[in-house]
C-alpha cells in the first residue's frame, strides 16, 4: 500500500496523498529556517534563537525526507523521519529553556533517549513491522517535548509578554495534537480493516499536513516576536539602568519615585527617601585609578542591596551619589536601614587585586509629604546628606518635614577626622 505524506502513518490512511501539501510545507520550512538563521546571524546574543533555527532546519530535513521517501530505502527513511521530528521538539525545548534563563538539560540523557527511540523504531520496521507503534512513537516523544517547552515559556503574564504566550500556545497545541493524533485516526478508521478508507480518514490525513505547516509558520513567527521582545527589553534596560552598577539611572529613578509618591498619597502612607554619597571617593580614583573606583561603586551597590527588600528601589544619581526609596516604611525603618547600610559599608572594605580600600558613606534621610515632587524630596534628602558630611562623614542625618530643621539621629558619634583609605 502506498503511504500518504507521513511515512510512519498506520495502514488506515488513504492510498491517495497530496504531494502538493508536502512540497508547500518543505518550501515554507526552508524559507522560515533561512529567515530565522539570518536573524540569529545578526543577533547572536538573543538566547534560544540559534536553537530554534536549528529546530526549523530539522523540520526542513523532515519535509525533504517525505518528498524523497519513494527513492530512499525504508529503514533509513523511517529513522530519519523519526529522528528529525524528535530532534525538532527537543531543540525547541532547549531554546525555550535558554530564552527563559533556565539551566540547560543534560544532553547525555537526551542522546540515550534518542538512541532508544531509533532502536525501537528500527525493531518495529525490520524485525517485527508494526506501523501503528511507529506512528504512536512519532507523536509521543515530540509531543511531550513540545508540551514541556510550552510550560517553560508561559511565564511573566500575558499582558507584559504576549509573545511568550503565543509561542507557548503554538507549541502546546501542536504537542497535544501529536499526542492525540493516533486516537483520531483510530476513531476515523472503518471498523473492518478490509473495508476501503472513509472520506473522514482522507480529510484527517490532509489536516495533519496543514496543522504541521501552520505550527511551523507560527513557531517561526513566535520566535521572531520573542526576538523583538528581547531587543525591546534590552533597549529599555539600557535606557533605564546604569550600566556600571546595574541599578536605575537618575531619570528612571525619578520616574519611579514620582509614581511611588503618588501611591503613598493615595494610601496615606509615608515614603522615606535616602540619599547616599561615598566619602572621599575622589581620593580612590586619584590613588588607584578609575578601575578601582568602578570596583568600589559596584561593591557599594552590592552591600546596599543586602540591606533592602524586594520592593525597595535604588538608583544612581551620578558619580558616587545614590538614592533609595522605601515603600510602606516609616521613619524608624528608614533610619534602621540607613544605619545598617552605613555600618556594613564601614565594616566591609573593598578588596581589589592586591589592595584593600576602606570605605565610609554619608546618608541623608527624609520623608515625602503632601504632593511634593520627586525632585523636592531628593533635594531635601540631599541637604541632609551634606549636613552629615559637614558633621564629620560616616553618619546618618534626617529631616522629617520640609519646615523641620535637620537634626542628627545616628547613634554613631562623628569621627574626629575623615576616615583614611587604607592601601
Amino acid at each position: 500500500m502506498n503511504w500518504p505524506c507521513w511515512p510512519h502513518l498506520p495502514p488506515l490512511l488513504p492510498t491517495v496523498h497530496s504531494p502538493t501539501l508536502v512540497i508547500v510545507a518543505a518550501i515554507l520550512a526552508a524559507l522560515v529556517t533561512t529567515v530565522l538563521s539570518a536573524v540569529w546571524f545578526f543577533n547572536r546574543n538573543i538566547p534560544g534563537l540559534r536553537l530554534w533555527a536549528l529546530a526549523l532546519f530539522c523540520t526542513t530535513v523532515f519535509c525533504a525526507n517525505l518528498m524523497l521517501r519513494d527513492h530512499v530505502p525504508q529503514l533509513p527513511s523511517v529513522l530519519l523521519a523519526q529522528g528529525s521530528i524528535a530532534l525538532t521538539a527537543y531543540l525547541c525545548l532547549l531554546g525555550a529553556r535558554e530564552y527563559m534563563g533556565r539551566a540547560p538539560l543534560r544532553h547525555g540523557m537526551a542522546a540515550v533517549a534518542m538512541v532508544l527511540l531509533l532502536v525501537t523504531v528500527a525493531y518495529f520496521t525490520v524485525v517485527q513491522p508494526h506501523l501503528g507503534v511507529r506512528f504512536v512513537l512519532s507523536g509521543l516523544v515530540p509531543g511531550t517535548c513540545f508540551l514541556f517547552a510550552a510550560h517553560t515559556m508561559a511565564k511573566g503574564g500575558f499582558r507584559k509578554v504576549p509573545a511568550r504566550y503565543l509561542f507557548a500556545g503554538t507549541v502546546g497545541v501542536h504537542g497535544v495534537f501529536l499526542l492525540v493524533r493516533p486516537l483520531l485516526f483510530k476513531l476515523a478508521a472503518p471498523a473492518d480493516a478490509s473495508q476501503p478508507e472513509t472520506g473522514m480518514v482522507a480529510a484527517l490525513s490532509q489536516f495533519v499536513v496543514l496543522e504541521s505547516t501552520m505550527a511551523l509558520v507560527l513557531v517561526a513567527f513566535g520566535a521572531l516576536m520573542l526576538t523583538n521582545e528581547f531587543i525591546t527589553n534590552e533597549l529599555r534596560h539600557l535606557a533605564e539602568v546604569d550600566p556600571l552598577t546595574n541599578v536605575f539611572n537618575r531619570r528612571a529613578f525619578l520616574t519611579l519615585l514620582d509614581k511611588a509618591i503618588s501611591n503613598a498619597q493615595r494610601t496615606q502612607t509615608t515614603l522615606p527617601v535616602l540619599v547616599m554619597d561615598l566619602d572621599h571617593f575622589k581620593k580612590v580614583n586619584d590613588s588607584w585609578g578609575h578601575r578601582a573606583g568602578d570596583d568600589v561603586l559596584r561593591h557599594f551597590v552590592m552591600l546596599a542591596q543586602r540591606c533592602l527588600r524586594k520592593e525597595d528601589v535604588m538608583g544612581r544619581l551620578g558619580g558616587e551619589e545614590f538614592a533609595i526609596f522605601l515603600p510602606n516604611a516609616g521613619a524608624g525603618g528608614a533610619i534602621a536601614v540607613a544605619e545598617r547600610l552605613r555600618a556594613m559599608v564601614e565594616a566591609h572594605p573593598v578588596v581589589t587585586e592586591q589592595r584593600s580600600i576602606a570605605l565610609t558613606v554619608s546618608v541623608g534621610v527624609t520623608l515625602c509629604v503632601g504632593s511634593e515632587s520627586a525632585g523636592t524630596a531628593l533635594q531635601r534628602a540631599d541637604e541632609a546628606m551634606y549636613l552629615a558630611k559637614e558633621r564629620g562623614r560616616n553618619r546618618v542625618e534626617m529631616t522629617v518635614a520640609p519646615a523641620a530643621p535637620l537634626v542628627p539621629v545616628t547613634a554613631t558619634p562623628a569621627p574626629a577626622a575623615p576616615t583614611t583609605l587604607a592601601a
